[in-house]
């Protein structure tokens, strides 16, 4: 069935155009995480990006116009590739979108920065997976960038980082959410 809404997001001097539907995250906006992680994250030019857990692929498509690199995008649920791949075209973006589990579409490749805003509706053991088998898929000095609300499960996440990294920072804080990053050392 076509519920597909049109939104509009103008972030960092990027304007994109993308589509939204019911049963892919954040259908009506842009929410105020992804917003957040796509304001403060850090991206340098030609840089190998990966949005892990996807959805629509607002952030993965961002990161991959300032990165000026093409991005990969991941995610578990069909329809939303489907949709990333819609925004991507619609955005003339190259975007290379997997449908499937995790990192297992890009078990070969390395990245220099994997941004998530982790599906924690899936349960602490998905975002968990995401952030342990995150390091593999980083180069040396590589980034994991992730978002979420501090009291809503983020210092568990958080914690999780340190555990895997041995280090986080927090680089912004807005509307009850957090960046959280760590750097692959």
């Amino acid at each position: 069935k076509n519920d597909l809404k049109e939104i509009k997001a103008s972030l960092r001097g990027v304007s994109l155009n993308l589509y939204a539907s019911s049963g892919v995250f954040s259908k009506r906006a842009v929410d105020k995480g992804t917003m957040l992680l796509i304001m403060s994250m850090i991206i340098k030019p030609g840089w190998k990006v990966l949005d892990i857990g996807c959805g629509t692929g607002i952030i993965g498509l961002f990161a991959g116009k300032l990165a000026n690199s093409v991005p990969y995008l991941t995610d578990i649920n069909k329809r939303a590739c489907l949709i990333a791949e819609k925004n991507a075209e619609m955005n003339s973006i190259e975007a290379i979108v997997f449908n499937g589990n995790l990192y297992e579409p890009v078990k070969n490749i390395k990245f220099d920065t994997i941004l998530t805003n982790p599906p924690q509706t899936a349960g602490k053991k998905v975002c968990f997976d995401i952030i342990e088998q995150s390091k593999s898929h980083l180069n040396k000095d590589g980034l994991f960038q992730l978002v979420a609300r501090p009291n809503k499960g983020g210092k568990a996440l958080s914690s999780k980082m340190v555990e895997v990294f041995g280090n986080v920072e927090i680089i912004a804080k807005k509307s009850g959410y957090a960046v959280y990053i760590s750097k692959n050392l």
